[in-house]
């Protein structure tokens, strides 16, 4: 018979980030940790406060129902917890990590032996114009070839100036430059925004307008001069008659999957091939989990075999992660399988 318990933890910043939706300080997230017959397996519910469509009250009390009834079918649990997806994904992650050789080694592949790595952007956060810049300048050093940068808080002249100063330096074939709006953009200025993005050679533009705007989504997608991405307009969309007619609606060029905020593997996986069935592409990013989820998410992604760039470089935010073998080196994210897994609570 399975045991299950969770935990509580909160990841803290080692400095504050900024996104359009506010300052983040902290991070907090939930692990399921479930045993049969002495072997354990871990999962991690990375709900994130003001984003998570489980963003509620009772998430706590779903959590406790879960680990007492561990017992039941994984698929009848994971129907019962349609509107709690970072559950039903730590849930998943769980189940895997428990039925496998190693708990933390969730998809052998290529990847967890340490031959292959996966291309991954190297994310920009949001503040004033020298420290963005001096980002910009730290991940290029480094070796990223793709770069995606936050914005929509400080004035659009100076995120355009910034980026200008990119291409003067490096071509799209040198440097591949995403945005990501956070729907900081209203639905009138948009397309106008769009347009003066596009004259920098911008690979895509991640949610320009608020989710939940579907036909002005719809109109933006069919006029824009810059390929589009949904990200957050995802978020809450359970059935996949939903996620079918909301894809065929706007036509978006790209989506973003956040196995977190998408109901896990079995929710990426739908989206996926939602997507590749009405010829939209799609990349992987994380949502800020710690290193337990950002692996199961990398490890995942490897064998979806995109060569696209994903989003999986947020495990060195934090000064209280996991040491694990993730390790961020020449724009790829790596599986050091010398380094080994240190899982203290």
């Amino acid at each position: 018979m399975k045991i299950a318990t969770y935990q509580k933890h909160v990841l803290n910043f080692k400095q504050p980030s900024r996104t359009s939706r506010g300052v983040l300080k902290s991070k907090e997230t939930w692990f399921i940790i479930v045993t049969l017959n002495g072997k354990q397996g871990i999962g991690e519910c990375g709900m994130f406060k003001g984003l998570s469509i489980d963003d509620r009250p009772d998430f706590e009390e779903k959590l406790r129902w879960t680990c007492a009834h561990i017992n039941f079918e994984l698929k009848d649990l994971l129907h019962e917890l349609t509107e709690f997806p970072s559950i039903q994904f730590g849930l998943e992650m769980a189940f895997k990590s428990l039925e496998s050789k190693n708990q933390f080694e969730l998809f052998p592949s290529e990847f967890t032996k340490g031959a292959k790595s996966i291309l991954i952007n190297g994310l920009i956060w949001m503040g004033s114009e020298d420290f963005m810049r001096q980002q910009i300048k730290d991940k290029i050093e480094s070796g990223f070839k793709c770069i995606k940068m936050k914005i929509g808080t400080i004035n659009f002249e100076s995120e355009l100036e910034i980026l200008k100063s990119i291409r003067k330096e490096f071509s799209s074939n040198d440097i591949e430059l995403r945005v990501d709006a956070n729907g900081a953009f209203s639905s009138t200025d948009a397309l106008e925004k769009l347009k003066r993005l596009s004259d920098l050679d911008i690979h895509s533009i991640e949610q320009p307008i608020k989710q939940g705007q579907i036909n002005e989504m719809a109109k933006l997608c069919e006029s824009t001069p810059l390929p589009i991405a949904l990200d957050e307009e995802l978020i809450g969309v359970f059935s996949k008659e939903q996620k079918e007619e909301l894809l065929k609606t706007i036509k978006p060029q790209f989506i973003i999957l956040k196995p977190t905020l998408v109901g896990g593997f079995q929710g990426s996986d739908d989206w996926i091939e939602i997507a590749e069935n009405n010829e939209i592409g799609w990349w992987i990013t994380s949502a800020l989990e710690s290193n337990i989820g950002l692996n199961s998410i990398a490890q995942y992604t490897f064998t979806k075999h995109s060569l696209m760039p994903q989003g999986l470089g947020t495990g060195s935010l934090f000064t209280n992660n996991f040491e694990s073998p993730l390790l961020v080196k020449n724009g790829a994210l790596h599986y050091n399988i010398n380094n080994s897994w240190n899982f203290n609570l």
